[in-house]
């Protein structure tokens, strides 16, 4: 994935006055968040495991059955919270650093789903870019409807913005062993949040956008368990294909299509927090960044974090190989 992430070093002068030494520091850093306004995951790790490593998540699949994530998943929660202190102070993911963040203080409808977006974006890249644990693995989805809907009660807004990683199951893309079974799934946006939309001039036309992006590498319908999974396009820790639901990925005129739509709005339409680009250049910025639109486009093709799973696809190796050639 990314291999250059810039690191913060603190730098400590010493010097002397009258004899007296002094260190002269650096500005002071972000403070801590408040360990109060952070989100509760709202399920424990280790429910119920299978005995290949996968356990109960804390969502249900369309079959009405917990969606199975990492036994290890969600993470103990001293190390959740010193890495989301990390990326809060930075305002990215320092192992994912496209991904933006922020961490809002008041009780704003937008500062709440910001700070579950934090969260969110912090849980699935714990380890490396998209490294980490599902959003099924946590009840985030839940809490940002619950947020949604008592904006709406209270009648300060209509149509509250979805989670920018809120999906009914699980952003720049996840690994392979963090992902779950439902094709609700939502991975790392590795979309920088402070993107505005896109001036119309500078667009894509739809011939470009059909010749650059990126290729699902996959088919659905492979190996069918009789449950509605089916095997993904990545192996998991066990080194079985990761299952993902059979409809998954989805035909190419229908993601040709969601994708376009998307581009030319700057967001995901039917998740108006995740925005996106789509540049045509060869740049390894500009892969990635069309990589991403794909990748968000396909994870809430049927609403807020309701798609199909990156897992469904070839893009992480395809994101790997991308970052290999611009390291070589």
């Amino acid at each position: 994935m990314l291999s250059n992430v810039n690191v913060i070093s603190t730098i400590i002068l010493a010097g002397s006055v009258a004899a007296i030494p002094f260190r002269v520091l650096p500005p002071q850093s972000k403070r801590d968040v408040n360990p109060a306004l952070v989100p509760s995951f709202g399920w424990e790790s280790g429910v119920n495991p299978d005995g290949t490593g996968n356990c109960d998540g804390a969502v249900n699949g369309t079959n009405g059955k917990p969606i199975l994530v990492p036994c290890q998943c969600p993470p103990n929660s001293t190390f959740f919270l010193a890495n989301l202190n990390k990326n809060v102070a930075a305002g990215f993911v320092i192992t994912n650093p496209t991904v933006k963040l922020s961490f809002p203080t008041d009780n704003s409808t937008a500062s709440q789903l910001a700070r579950l977006n934090a969260a969110a974006v912090t849980l699935q890249n714990l380890e490396g870019p998209g490294v980490g644990c599902p959003i099924s693995s946590t009840t985030f989805s839940a809490q940002g409807k619950a947020i949604g809907a008592e904006t709406s009660t209270n009648g300060s807004s209509s149509a509250t913005p979805p989670l920018m990683s809120t999906p009914a199951s699980t952003t720049p893309i996840p690994a392979a062993s963090t992902t779950p079974t439902d094709c609700g799934v939502l991975a790392s946006t590795a979309v920088p949040t402070n993107v505005t939309s896109t001036n119309i001039s500078a667009l894509p036309t739809d011939e470009q956008i059909a010749a650059l992006a990126p290729p699902l590498g996959w088919q659905a319908g492979i190996n069918p368990d009789g449950t509605g999974n089916c095997d993904g396009a990545v192996s998991g820790t066990n080194g079985k294909p990761v299952l993902i639901p059979c409809q998954c990925p989805p035909d190419q005129t229908h993601y040709i299509a969601n994708l376009t739509a998307n581009i030319r709005a700057g967001h995901v339409i039917l998740n108006p927090t995740v925005q996106l680009t789509f540049p045509t250049d060869n740049s390894t910025a500009s892969q990635n960044a069309r990589l991403n639109a794909a990748a968000v486009t396909i994870q809430n093709l049927n609403g807020a974090g309701k798609g199909c799973p990156i897992v469904a696809t070839t893009f992480s190796a395809q994101q790997k190989a991308i970052n290999a050639e611009s390291t070589s």
